[in-house]
């Protein structure tokens, strides 16, 4: 969730429930009150795979004051505008380690370079005490997620949507014979225009409609056409048709394919309004079509997890520094890659399934040092 929505939600709760709406805490904030437990450089920087020109991101732990942990304004991360400087609070911080989240076990395994703060306190939690089988689902499964990914942007490239949208014209087929035509075919092959054409529904039959044609120019038969408006019509029209008209043929609209095809055209072009341009220039100037950045994280993340089931660490910084940089440059083919990936993928699995690590965390323990780790940063007393 976005800052802006994060605030909006707040602001509708405390209108709700007649709640004293709090001032926006940021992240200057927590470190001006000396409430972070924990800040590091993550993501390439910390993978060892960053070029001269990588963000910086930052991820950290902090504690809410006092008074606010104990209120109705409970706060569970907060974030810079641009969402690259993200700092979890305490309780969230462990709720989303019990999930076995990439993002904050990767924060337990910081190589050392990468870390800005560490307070005393901090070391009570260790990615031993969390890394469970949940690993294969969360790293694993968020990698297929992104193969997935790749693939849909393999097929954008390779296969866009034109930029002039189909009608639902381009839907409807009409009966001759045995078989059937489009029904543009059909009406310059009648020399006819949709307009002259009337729709009734055929009992029982799901999107099949019996045409009639009125011949005459003028029209006195009154169809009303096809579709209202062949350009911005979502659905074929009906007409009245006077008693004793017989059907010339019979009209088929592909409904099913026309929704599934307008749901394609508004998701490619959705895609090009909001895709990344300077990763896309890349993608396209390495001429392999696939999104190089993200096919690092799938084999970066499959790789992590292979190795949690194997050993029961999390190793951060990446030994295959070069490899993977080669992935990112575009050096291998997309088929090459996905392949492997997919490969890779059963291989963790396999290690996954004989792995003695425990089902999941244990969460009491998990949770005593939760409140453990507060009370000790509140300075309360047992």
């Amino acid at each position: 969730m976005q800052p802006q929505s994060k605030r909006w939600a707040l602001e509708k709760f405390c209108s709700t429930f007649a709640v004293p709406f709090p001032p926006l805490m940021t992240i200057a904030d927590l470190r001006q009150h000396n409430l972070i437990l924990f800040e590091a450089v993550s993501g390439s920087r910390a993978y060892g795979t960053s070029l001269p020109h990588s963000d910086t991101d930052l991820k950290g732990v902090f504690v809410l004051p006092e008074d606010q942990f104990f209120g109705l304004t409970y706060v569970p991360q907060i974030a810079n505008d641009t969402n690259d400087e993200v700092f979890y609070e305490l309780r969230r911080f462990v709720e989303l380690l019990l999930k076995n989240n990439p993002t904050v076990l990767e924060l337990l395994g910081t190589p050392a370079d990468c870390i800005l703060y560490k307070h005393p306190l901090f070391d009570q939690f260790q990615a031993a005490d969390f890394l469970s089988q949940l690993c294969r689902p969360s790293f694993a499964e968020y990698a297929v997620a992104q193969i997935r990914k790749a693939q849909g942007l393999n097929k954008k490239i390779n296969y866009p949507e034109p930029p002039a949208r189909k009608s639902v014209l381009d839907f409807c087929y009409v009966t001759v014979g045995a078989g059937a035509q489009p029904v543009a075919t059909w009406l310059a092959r009648q020399s006819l225009d949709q307009a002259q054409c009337g729709l009734a529904n055929v009992p029982h039959l799901t999107d099949l409609y019996a045409l009639f044609i009125d011949p005459s120019p003028a029209r006195p038969l009154g169809y009303r056409g096809l579709v209202r408006d062949p350009e911005l019509s979502q659905d074929v029209q009906l007409s009245a048709v006077p008693k004793g008209e017989v059907p010339v043929a019979y009209l088929s609209f592909n409904r099913n394919g026309y929704s599934v095809y307008c749901r394609a055209f508004r998701e490619y072009w959705d895609w090009v309004a909001k895709r990344n341009k300077e990763r896309y220039s890349t993608t396209v100037q390495h001429g392999k079509n696939y999104d190089a950045k993200n096919m690092l994280h799938v084999f970066r993340l499959l790789q992590m997890a292979e190795e949690i089931a194997l050993t029961g660490e999390i190793q951060v910084r990446r030994p295959n520094r070069e490899f993977l940089l080669q992935i990112r440059r575009g050096e291998f083919h997309y088929a090459e890659l996905i392949a492997e990936a997919e490969q890779l993928v059963v291989r963790v699995e396999a290690a996954f399934a004989s792995s003695t690590l425990p089902v999941a965390p244990d969460a009491a323990a998990a949770e005593e040092t939760l409140r453990r780790v507060r009370k000790q940063f509140y300075g309360v007393v047992n």
